[in-house]
């Protein structure tokens, strides 16, 4: 893997896709998350398919306050892992929740079907190369939508972990 600021694995591409105004994305946030919120967890989060991603609640500890903090996220399973990208809604800077697990990586996620205790960590070399193939896979422009950033995007794996004081 080469070691410039763009993501490596992205292909030649005539143009970037177009993303909605930063505004709309955050609201789209803030919506989303609202929506979990006020029906109890019952709607917002569902299991990826074969071809499509799932979306999960992640809760992790903030790196500054040693508050909880949670996010929505796009996932896919790879055996008993979850896999996600910190992609910040395709805009530059890394999103809190990537930054809050790389301080502290003991987290936990909610899913559509439970909930469970994990450890995050970034893939590197030919493990990201191929669950990065397997977003693209999905359907996504994901190479088009890295190069709206000027870093490399991180591909999360979420490892299941035991937790002895639960």
């Amino acid at each position: 893997m080469s070691s410039g600021s763009r993501d490596s694995t992205a292909a030649a591409s005539t143009s970037a896709p177009r993303l909605p105004p930063r505004w709309f994305v955050r609201a789209a946030w803030v919506v989303h998350r609202a929506i979990y919120r006020l029906t109890g967890g019952r709607r917002g989060l569902w299991r990826p398919k074969v071809d499509r991603w799932g979306t999960m609640r992640v809760t992790t500890i903030g790196r500054r306050t040693g508050k909880e903090r949670s996010a929505i996220l796009g996932y896919y399973e790879d055996g008993p892992n979850l896999v996600t990208m910190a992609m910040n809604g395709w805009a530059d800077g890394e999103p809190a929740w990537w930054l809050n697990l790389q301080s502290h990586p003991e987290a936990s996620v909610d899913l559509a079907d439970g909930s469970r205790v994990v450890r995050g960590r970034a893939a590197e070399g030919e493990e990201r190369a191929r669950l990065w193939a397997r977003w693209r896979d999905m359907g996504d422009d994901v190479d088009g939508y890295a190069t709206l950033r000027s870093t490399e995007t991180a591909v999360v794996i979420l490892e299941p972990r035991v937790d002895r004081e639960r």
